[in-house]
């Protein structure tokens, strides 16, 4: 394929691909922004495009991989924000009585007794991600990960009945 070609060719999934964009971002400007990127990457590395292979999944791809880096990039820039953030209003207004301590070793003791199948979902969930984030990031379909989340939270109900809710 030619670079002509290559360059027609891209363009004229410019539409889906910005449709695809706006469906992973839920924002038309990070949609565009991700059209950028995904386009950007698409010539730099034109030449690991196989001519005998699907040229729309080859950009789909790429699309894909760009959303889940960046996506990661942000989930780690902003755990590590909240972490710090969290350390400072520990330390100036909340000193946890030893009962609260005891508690939260034991929720973190059983969420790591769970089995890595559903661990994963329930902590991506607790730390915020949506279902379909989730399903993404793992590769799983997304009633797999509901199943897998709501099982989790079931087999923690029954390891911390101790906890529940008293009247």
């Amino acid at each position: 394929m030619t670079t002509l070609e290559f360059k027609e060719n891209l363009l004229q999934l410019k539409d889906n691909l910005y449709f695809f964009a706006v469906k992973l971002t839920s924002d038309p400007t990070k949609a565009q922004d991700l059209l950028q990127e995904t386009f950007l990457k698409a010539l730099l590395y034109r030449t690991k495009f196989r001519p005998d292979t699907n040229f729309k999944a080859w950009v789909f791809t790429i699309m894909k991989n760009n959303y889940i880096n960046d996506f990661r990039k942000q989930s780690k820039i902003n755990r590590a924000f909240e972490q710090s953030e969290d350390i400072n209003i520990q330390k100036d207004f909340y000193s946890p009585s030893p009962e609260a301590i005891k508690a939260e070793k034991d929720i973190h003791k059983a969420i790591n007794s769970l089995e890595d199948e559903v661990r994963e979902p329930l902590v991506l969930f607790i730390n915020g991600y949506h279902y379909k984030e989730i399903s993404v990031m793992l590769k799983l379909p997304i009633g797999t990960v509901k199943s897998r989340i709501h099982f989790s939270r079931k087999k923690l109900s029954k390891l911390l009945a101790d906890y529940k809710y008293k009247d």
